[in-house]
């Protein structure tokens, strides 16, 4: 393993451990809101931490790595979502 390969394992396992404290963080907001938006964006960054283990742990060629990131579109689709349905509920 390569000096910068470690470095970018490091970073990525960072990344991912900021993701689930982030999650972390909007499920004890949803406990004392009982809001759905803090539960939907727990799951969206969880599944941002997803793609960076996909990422970090299986060596996705440069050619075939979009397949990777349709973990990280569905987690923006869930953000998407949960805001949606938080300004619809108002209306």
């Amino acid at each position: 393993m390569a000096p910068t390969d470690a470095l970018l394992f490091f970073l990525r396992g960072a990344l991912v451990m900021g993701c689930a404290v982030a999650g972390l963080f909007f499920v004890r907001f949803y406990r004392q809101a009982r809001d759905r938006l803090f539960l939907l964006f727990a799951a969206a960054f969880w599944a941002l931490g997803l793609n960076w283990v996909v990422l970090a742990f299986y060596r996705v060629p440069q050619e075939t790595r979009h397949y990777a990131f349709v973990v990280r579109l569905v987690a923006f689709l869930i953000i998407l979502f949960a805001i949606v349905d938080k300004n619809r509920e108002r209306a």
